[in-house]
C-alpha cells in the first residue's frame, strides 16, 4: 500500500461511523497507517486524543507527519488532496461538482444522521415517529441527488467510488443497527430502489468489506452502549 514515506496515524473508535468514513477513504486510497484505537471516550481520553483534538476532544484525528487534522468530512478531503496520486480520486476535479459534492455531504450528516440518531434515542412514540418521518425525507432526498450525481452511473462518484460514496458509506454500520434493532430499513427497493442498489455495490467492494465492521458485533456493542448509559441515568437521578 501507498503512504510509506508518511507518518500517518488515525485516532479512533473502531464502531464510530465517522472513524469507519475515513478508514474507507484510507483504503479506497490504498495508504497505509498506525491504527491507534481509543479504550474509553466516555471517561478515560487518551492525552494524544486531547493533545491533538483540543477543541472538540473527539475521534477522528488523522495524524500525517505529526500535523493532526480533525472533523471526518475534512479529513477524508485532506487525504484525496494530499494523496492525489494514490488510488482513486475521491472529490470531482470539476468546480461546480465539488461544491455539489461538499454540499450533499453536509446535508447526509445534517439531514440524514441527524434525523436517524434522534429517532434512536427518542422516548416516545410521537418523536420516533417524527423523527422517521425527517430521516426517511431525507432518504427521499438523497434518492434524488443520488440519480443527479451518478448520471445514470453505479455510484455518486459514477464509473467509480467518489467522496459522497465515502460519506454515505461511513453510515451504513448505524443503518444495519437500526434495522436489526427497530426493525427500521433505511435504504430498500420500495422507497429508494437507487440507493438500495448502491448500498449492495459498495459495500461488496472489497476496500469496503476490509473496512465495514461485522454487524453482530456492533450489535453487540449497540446493546452494551445503551445498557451502560441507562445504568449511568438510572444512578445519576438516585
Amino acid at each position: 500500500m501507498a503512504g510509506g514515506e508518511d507518518e500517518l496515524r488515525l485516532l479512533g473508535a473502531w464502531a464510530s461511523p465517522f472513524v469507519i468514513r475515513v478508514k474507507l477513504a484510507l483504503s479506497f486510497k490504498g495508504l497505509s497507517y498506525e491504527n491507534v484505537e481509543e479504550k474509553d471516550l466516555y471517561y478515560n481520553k487518551s492525552e494524544l486524543l486531547l493533545k491533538s483534538n483540543p477543541v472538540y476532544k473527539k475521534v477522528p484525528v488523522f495524524i500525517h507527519n505529526g500535523k493532526a487534522v480533525c472533523e471526518s468530512q475534512i479529513i477524508v478531503q485532506y487525504i484525496d488532496e494530499a494523496f492525489a496520486g494514490a488510488g482513486v480520486s475521491l472529490l470531482p476535479t470539476d468546480p461546480y461538482e465539488r461544491a455539489m459534492s461538499r454540499f450533499w455531504a453536509a446535508y447526509i450528516d445534517d439531514k440524514l444522521l441527524t434525523s436517524g440518531l434522534q429517532a434512536g434515542r427518542a422516548k416516545t412514540v410521537e418523536e420516533k415517529a417524527e423523527a422517521l418521518k425527517q430521516t426517511f425525507t431525507a432518504v427521499e432526498t438523497l434518492e434524488a441527488a443520488f440519480k443527479e450525481c451518478s448520471k445514470g452511473k453505479p455510484f455518486f462518484g459514477g464509473d467509480g467510488v467518489g467522496y459522497l460514496d465515502i460519506v454515505l458509506g461511513g453510515l451504513m454500520p448505524l443503518a444495519y443497527i437500526g434495522e436489526a434493532r427497530h426493525g427500521v430499513k433505511l435504504f430498500d427497493s420500495a422507497r429508494s430502489p437507487l440507493l438500495g442498489a448502491w448500498v449492495e455495490r459498495f459495500t461488496a467492494l472489497e476496500a469496503a468489506k476490509a473496512v465495514l465492521p461485522d454487524v453482530d458485533k456492533l450489535l453487540e456493542y449497540s446493546k452494551m452502549k445503551h445498557a451502560r448509559a441507562a445504568a449511568a441515568a438510572a444512578a445519576a437521578n438516585n
